[in-house]
């Protein structure tokens, strides 16, 4: 008994009775951000490598206790790159260490934007301390990408069918919908300038009060591109 074989398929292109459309559905949309992160980056020098060990201890130690005070308005704080090296003199045939420079690098994430004006200019007050951000942005499992994929999809299958109403048909079966880089094409670019920062020295407001800084959370584009191809009824040609 043999086993009967499989139908052809449809052809890559079509049939005259089954013609394919294929479209891009792309959507580019804009949202309030969700989180903002900051940058901070403490420093200590000194001659004596112990003294500028226990300066830069002191000093991590203040900044973390700062951005602790502000409780749930931070979503997440963490320390990044740490490094203390010596600094060599240049003159003189023995090698000597001229000062000795510690850095330790902090990141913090921001959900509550009313504090984070007053967060970030408390922080660059302090002493060798450097403030960079803020960076806007939405989480990756933010419900804004999943409205932008939608909205490409829909705007996919309204392109095809104003396509096939322009030929007197219909659409009939959706054949494949495909992300743009699914299809080894390459994938788009994010848009340029949505994260741009803004640097503060530390110590340089007087003691007299250190003014909040107005932030204005700067919007997020979301985009989205889909590739699809349908099945029309036969065009009406004539």
């Amino acid at each position: 008994m043999t086993a009967e074989a499989a139908p052809p398929g449809p052809l890559p292109y079509g049939t005259p009775e089954a013609p394919r459309v294929a479209v891009r559905g792309e959507a580019v949309l804009e949202f309030d951000p969700e989180i903002a992160r900051i940058a901070v980056t403490v420093s200590a020098r000194g001659t004596d490598r112990r003294a500028a060990l226990e300066d830069l201890t002191r000093r991590n130690a203040r900044v973390l206790e700062l951005v602790r005070g502000y409780g749930e308005a931070v979503e997440k704080l963490e320390t990044g790159a740490f490094s203390v090296r010596p600094e060599l003199s240049e003159k003189g045939r023995r090698e000597r260490v001229r000062t000795y420079h510690g850095r330790v690098r902090v990141s913090v994430e921001c959900t509550d934007f009313t504090a984070l004006g007053e967060l970030t200019t408390r922080l660059a007050d302090l002493e060798l301390t450097r403030v960079e951000g803020p960076w806007w942005a939405l989480r990756p499992d933010s419900p804004a990408r999943r409205e932008a994929r939608q909205q490409a999809v829909r705007e996919a299958v309204t392109r095809a069918r104003e396509y096939a109403e322009a030929l007197g048909a219909g659409l009939v079966a959706l054949v494949e919908l495909a992300d743009l880089g699914a299809e080894d094409a390459p994938p788009p670019l994010p848009p340029p300038g949505r994260m741009v920062p803004q640097s503060f020295a530390g110590a340089a407001e007087a003691a007299a009060g250190v003014p909040e800084l107005d932030l204005e959370p700067q919007r997020q584009i979301v985009q989205a591109q889909v590739n699809a191809r349908f099945l029309m009824s036969p065009p009406v040609l004539t």
